[in-house]
């Protein structure tokens, strides 16, 4: 478990990681062009909902979704989220939630979460966090096809592998900084 002193904060995309992906390679979720019944539908990853309530756990709370969405998609995705119960069932804060309108936009989000974690399944995204989040973890990705200074993990139980393992077995940090909980 651990240690209360421990500031470690943990950022999860939600397209391609909480939930399937549509058909097709460039898709995020089927919310594009679906009816809100199809989309509220989509099920979340596989894994998913035995792997995130850990996280929460072990990061104290210290849990956000950062998301990049145009208005639409993003009011579909809270919709599905509280329609999945997602906030029940993982034990994250439903105001620990943050969307931008493009993908570079989820830098200046991470640097003023302060988070030192973050799961995404696009490099370039990863790419951009470079320098702000210290831990990056490329989600259904392949260790022959990840940069230098990022983490492959190919499915929640290796996002639990990659992730909790490493971050128990790390020593506490000065519990004096300051910053959103």
């Amino acid at each position: 478990m651990m240690n209360e002193t421990n500031n470690d904060r943990l950022g999860l995309d939600i397209g391609r990681v909480l939930i399937t992906p549509s058909d097709g390679p460039a898709a995020d979720t089927s919310f594009f062009g679906e009816s809100l019944e199809a989309a509220l539908e989509t099920p979340p990853f596989p894994g998913m909902f035995d792997v995130v309530p850990t996280l929460v756990s072990r990061f104290g709370g210290r849990v956000w979704l950062v998301s990049k969405a145009g208005r639409r998609i993003e009011e579909r995705t809270r919709q599905w989220l509280v329609h999945h119960r997602f906030f029940e069932r993982t034990g994250m804060r439903a105001d620990n939630v943050r969307f931008c309108r493009d993908r570079p936009g989820k830098e200046p989000i991470c640097r003023e979460l302060r988070l030192t974690h973050f799961v995404d399944d696009r490099l370039d995204v990863l790419g951009y966090l470079r320098g702000t989040v210290p831990a990056l973890y490329w989600f259904g990705g392949s260790a022959l096809g990840a940069p230098e200074g990022v983490t492959a993990v190919p499915d929640w139980s290796c996002v639990l592998d990659a992730v909790v393992l490493p971050v128990n077995r790390r020593p506490a940090r000065s519990a004096g900084a300051s910053g959103p909980a």
